[in-house]
């Protein structure tokens, strides 16, 4: 079975001698436990543009692991938090419909509403690690602190808000002063963030993967040699030009028989009036042919790309999933903001789906 994004805090746990958890990624044991993801920072895009990253290309020929499906933040944040794929954990998307409330829920725009530890039951590693009397902090910007998606997919630590490098670096160093053995998980969401606005490769995006860079090199240097630290990411990305969108509002029969329309332009879920699914896919096919694959919820299910799925968890799934090949995406008026980004992920392209697994330490 492939290594996932889902064995990253597992094997953590297991370095630092947490019973109930198996190290897949072969950290070795360790006092100290860093876990440091770069938003977006696919495997394919690291080694095409290593030159931009000196520090992380020491390291780019080791083999991806694959990113949880879909190849989003939710999920994969999630799928990191709690060792589960999205069938389980329930994130299965970047927006999904949420039956007990009959809404949509975005999980990057979600307060508390509805309750996190309801959407996202699942104990976290972060909990389990915490109980086995290890220290477990977050270092990431104060933003997200109490954000349900936080919440949800990464509770169980002591979050420390951290704006920019040099903070992040002070942040870490004091938790390795201690002597007490810790988790420590530090995120950083520029190259995401640069990916989708000026696209991969940009010169804007280069200075992001620079910098990202620049603090992988910065916190390394603060391990002792009793810690180990692991570089990941939460899923690579595509650019989808212009002559590559497809207006899911403005073509011709596409929103016939929808009631909502949820996901992002890479993996859509679309939810239909009963009984409709059969001519919903007809008309989809018809009109996209090969730019998309379209699979009723039973079929993505029997992929085993969400791993084991709950029944509750199926009911968020689309009754039918849209997955954008190649460059191609389906815009929507329902995230107009994110639909008009170059930079997309979601799908199961090797550059979305395949991300770094990178253990370093000091010697």
């Amino acid at each position: 079975m492939s290594l996932t994004l889902a064995d990253v805090l597992p094997s953590a746990a297991a370095a630092l001698g947490v019973e109930g958890f198996h190290d897949r990624l072969g950290i070795t044991p360790a006092n100290h436990v860093v876990v440091c993801l770069i938003d977006g920072l696919g495997w394919h895009q690291l080694q095409k543009f290593a030159d931009s990253a000196p520090f992380l290309a020491q390291y780019t020929a080791h083999t991806p692991m694959e990113a949880a499906f879909p190849s989003t933040t939710p999920a994969g944040l999630a799928s990191l938090g709690t060792g589960l794929l999205s069938g389980q954990h329930g994130m299965v998307g970047a927006s999904f419909w949420f039956p007990e409330n009959g809404r949509v829920l975005s999980p990057l725009q979600w307060g508390g509403d509805p309750v996190p530890v309801a959407v996202q039951p699942e104990p976290t590693v972060f909990e389990a690690v915490a109980r086995a009397g290890r220290r477990v902090v977050t270092i990431a910007p104060g933003a997200y602190q109490h954000s349900g998606l936080t919440r949800a997919a990464l509770r169980g630590s002591t979050y420390r808000p951290s704006e920019d490098v040099d903070a992040r670096v002070l942040e870490l160093r004091q938790v390795l002063t201690d002597p007490h053995q810790s988790l420590t998980y530090v995120y950083w969401a520029d190259v995401d963030r640069t990916g989708h606005e000026f696209g991969i490769g940009s010169d804007r995006w280069r200075a992001a993967l620079a910098t990202a860079d620049r603090l992988v090199e910065r916190l390394h240097a603060e391990l002792p040699t009793d810690a180990a630290m692991i570089v990941t990411a939460d899923h690579g990305m595509v650019d989808c030009p212009a002559d590559f969108r497809l207006s899911i509002d403005l073509t011709p029969g596409l929103r016939d028989d929808i009631v909502h329309v949820a996901g992002e332009p890479r993996l859509r879920h679309i939810y239909t009036r009963p009984g409709a699914q059969a001519d919903v896919i007809t008309t989809w096919q018809a009109v996209l042919g090969d730019r998309i694959q379209i699979l009723s919820r039973q079929e993505l299910i029997d992929t085993g790309r969400l791993g084991p799925v709950d029944g509750m968890i199926a009911e968020r799934i689309g009754d039918l999933v849209a997955a954008a090949e190649g460059q191609w995406m389906l815009t929507s008026h329902t995230d107009a903001r994110v639909s008009s980004l170059i930079g997309q992920h979601g799908s199961w392209s090797p550059d979305e789906m395949d991300i770094p697994a990178v253990i370093v330490r000091r010697i």
